[in-house]
C-alpha cells in the first residue's frame, strides 16, 4: 500500500490522524493538525510552515533513523513541500484559516486576564502531545484525552516557565510549566 503525506505539513497520514472536512468525514488529503472541520488551522507561507514543523525534527529523525540538525531538516521540507498540494497550487482555491471556533477560542483566553498571556494564533494539538499530569489534592491527574484534539498554543513567560493553553468545546486549560513540561501545575480550567 502507498503511503499517504499529508499535503501541508508533510507527516504520513494515518486513519487516527485524517483532517475532517465541514460536515465532519475525513479528509484523505491532510491531517487533523492542519485541516479541521473544512478549513486549514494556521494560515502559513511554506517558509512558515517550515520554521513551524522544523521544531519535530527529533521525531522525524527518531522515525527515519536520521541524524539531522533542525538547520538540515529545514532544507528537506524546502525540497519537500513544493511537492504538495497546499504549496504547489493556486492559493485561492485552497480553503483558508477561518474557522470561526478558533477566533473564539483566542478571544476567550485573552479575556481570562491572567498576567502576561495574550495569544494571538492557536494550533490544532494532539492530546497525547499536551496532555501532562498534575497533582491535585495528592493525585496524579490527567485532564486531556489523549485520543482527542485541542485548540492550543505555548506562551513563553518571562521567568523562564510557560504557559500551556488547551481549549475545547467543552473547557478552556491554562497551565504552567517550567523547561520540557517540568513541574505542570493548573493556573485556570474554565467550563464553557
Amino acid at each position: 500500500m502507498e503511503q499517504k503525506f499529508c499535503q501541508s505539513c508533510g507527516m504520513p497520514l494515518t486513519e487516527e490522524i485524517l483532517g475532517t472536512n465541514v460536515d465532519g468525514s475525513k479528509n484523505e488529503d491532510y491531517c487533523i493538525y492542519c485541516y479541521k472541520d473544512g478549513a486549514f488551522t494556521g494560515d502559513f507561507t511554506m517558509e512558515q510552515m517550515v520554521e513551524y514543523c522544523s521544531m519535530f525534527v527529533e521525531e522525524y529523525n527518531k522515525n527515519t533513523g536520521q541524524n539531522l540538525t533542525a538547520s538540515q531538516y529545514k532544507d528537506v521540507l524546502r525540497q519537500f513541500y513544493p511537492t504538495l498540494k497546499r504549496w504547489k497550487g493556486d492559493d485561492a482555491n485552497l480553503p483558508h484559516a477561518d474557522h470561526p471556533m478558533k477566533k473564539v477560542f483566542i478571544g476567550e483566553v485573552n479575556a481570562l486576564g491572567i498576567p502576561g498571556l495574550q495569544i494571538d494564533n492557536l494550533y490544532v494539538l494532539q492530546g497525547s502531545f499536551i496532555n501532562q499530569p498534575y497533582n491535585i489534592n495528592g493525585n496524579e491527574v490527567k485532564l486531556l484525552d489523549d485520543n482527542s484534539t485541542y485548540w492550543g498554543n505555548q506562551v513563553m513567560k518571562s521567568d523562564e516557565k510557560c504557559y500551556g493553553i488547551a481549549c475545547c468545546e467543552k473547557f478552556i486549560l491554562v497551565s504552567e510549566y517550567g523547561k520540557d513540561g517540568a513541574d505542570p501545575e493548573v493556573v485556570m480550567l474554565k467550563k464553557r
